[in-house]
């Protein structure tokens, strides 16, 4: 794996909060092998839930809230 090789997906927890949207936490990324036949999942936390939802990250780099098929809906970001 090479130091300029772009995250093949983006690793997320998603925390439920009540009354409120869901929470999208990104907690890693993963990287393709070269062979295509797997990932690398490098995670910087790991889920309470047991949950890791990996995502395909937005071209423009930015790490944003994602929807998986179920009905989960992304977070709207604090501001602090």
């Amino acid at each position: 794996m090479s130091n300029t090789q772009q995250p093949a997906y983006q690793a997320y927890t998603v925390v439920k909060r009540e009354g409120q949207d869901d929470y999208w936490l990104p907690i890693g990324t993963a990287f393709a092998h070269a062979d295509g036949k797997g990932l690398n999942v490098l995670p910087q936390a790991l889920p309470i839930n047991g949950k890791l939802v990996l995502r395909s990250p937005k071209e423009n780099g930015e790490q944003a809230a994602a929807r998986e098929t179920t009905n989960e809906r992304p977070s709207r970001q604090r501001q602090r």
